[in-house]
Order: structure tokens, then sequence, then C-alpha cells
């Protein structure tokens, strides 16, 4: 092994890097279930910050490389990213209605203690993808090449993952949207851990985002959502 990692570092730390992660998220399938997954769904992101912090240990470095230390500065970028993906989130939604002569109107129903448990239960996920595609991998592509093939690799594997799905496939335009906008996204979470160095600015920017999507504006009066879109407008095309 250490003949191997000695004469293919590079290849070698990125293998080691997929047999670890597929190892990861195949052993929180397994503990994931029951009253874990009720009540702490958060084995896989665990369990890949232990795979990525081993990779890190091999070369004599640390989780600090991805800025997951306990620094009140990298810390911050998570309610920050937060915000700012609410806010992004919002921006668009106006975008759209004023483009299409939508209204939005406050509920009257909604459950706040519920709407705000659910960021809770989305972080693991949004955790598990940053850790994924900005993550370890992410940075190590960069140093083998450079940003912008990186850029690339990760950018259609973020996309694939999200249009890979029978939902998906089946609706022409909603798979047209993700092919176009999942790269973006992907951009946009790069971009601010490669500004800010640490991987807590794009997952407080992916939980904001999704969260938003869910529960900031929703297309009826469901108590799901804080505001609520009259006057819907159906794109056929």
């Amino acid at each position: 092994m250490k003949r191997l990692f000695a004469k293919y570092p590079n290849a070698s730390r990125i293998l080691l890097a997929i047999i670890l992660f597929g190892f990861a998220l195949g052993l929180s399938t397994v503990i994931n279930k029951g009253v874990i997954k009720a009540y702490f769904p958060y084995a896989a992101p665990i369990l890949l910050g232990v795979a990525t912090w081993l990779l890190y240990k091999t070369e004599k470095k640390s989780l600090s490389e991805i800025g997951l230390n306990l620094r009140l500065k990298n810390l911050s970028f998570l309610p920050l990213g937060l915000i700012i993906g609410v806010v992004a989130l919002f921006a668009a939604k106006y975008a759209r209605a004023l483009y299409a002569g939508e209204s939005f109107v406050l509920s009257g129903s909604f459950d706040y203690s519920s709407i705000l448990y659910t960021l809770y239960f989305i972080l693991p996920t949004v955790a598990v993808e940053e850790f994924l595609f900005r993550g370890y991998l992410f940075k190590k592509t960069i140093k083998l090449s450079n940003v912008v093939i990186a850029n690339i690799i990760f950018s259609v594997m973020f996309m694939l993952i999200h249009v890979i799905d029978d939902s998906v496939m089946n609706n022409k335009g909603l798979m047209v949207l993700f092919i176009i906008s999942i790269p973006v996204g992907h951009l946009l979470f790069a971009t601010a851990l490669l500004k800010s160095k640490t991987l807590f600015f794009p997952i407080g920017l992916h939980l904001g985002n999704n969260w938003a999507t869910r529960h900031l504006i929703t297309n009826e009066n469901s108590g799901n959502g804080i505001l609520y879109t009259t006057n819907k407008t159906t794109f056929d095309t």
C-alpha cells in the first residue's frame, strides 16, 4: 500500500477517497433507520466528516483545509450563508412574480415551529452533498488541474444526481430547468467555499436555498410556507 501511494500518490488518494466515501454512505444507510432516522438523521454527514478527516490525516493535514473548525470566523459563515440563501431564493421568486403578474400573501395558518424544525432535517442532506461535491475531492481536483476543470467536472456530477430521477426524467421542462440551474448552484456553492475558505459557507447557502424552496413561498395556502402565491401562472413551454 505504501509503495502504491509513493508511486501514484494522487490517483491513490482519489481512489481511497471514493472507497471511504462509498463505505461511509453505505454504513449510514444501515444506521439511519427507525428512531435514529426520526430524531437524529446525521449518520451520513458525520461518517463523511470522519472519512474526510482520515484523508487529510494521511497528508498530515486537518479539516482546517476546508475550514471545518471551531473558529468563530468560520462558524459565522453558516448563519450568513443561510440568510443569503433565503434572500437569494426570495429575490428569484419575486422576479418571477413580477414577470408573471403573481402576488404573494402572508399565510395565516403556518406553524412556525414545524417550519423551523425542518432546518434540522434538511441540514444533514445538504452537508452530505457539500462533503461530496465541494469537499476533499473538489479541492484535490483543483490542485491536480485548475478551478475551471474542477467546476466543470463537479457541476456536471452535481447536476446528474438531481436529474437522474424518475420524476425529473419524465418531465422535459423540469429536466431542462435542472440541467441549466443545478450547475449554476454548484458555481455559487463552490465560489463560496473558495472565497471564504470554509465549507460552512456553502452548507449555509445550500441549507437556506433548500429550506426557502420548501417553506418560504408555496403555491397554495397549505400551512407549509410563510408566504403563498395567488393567481399562480402555469407555463406550457
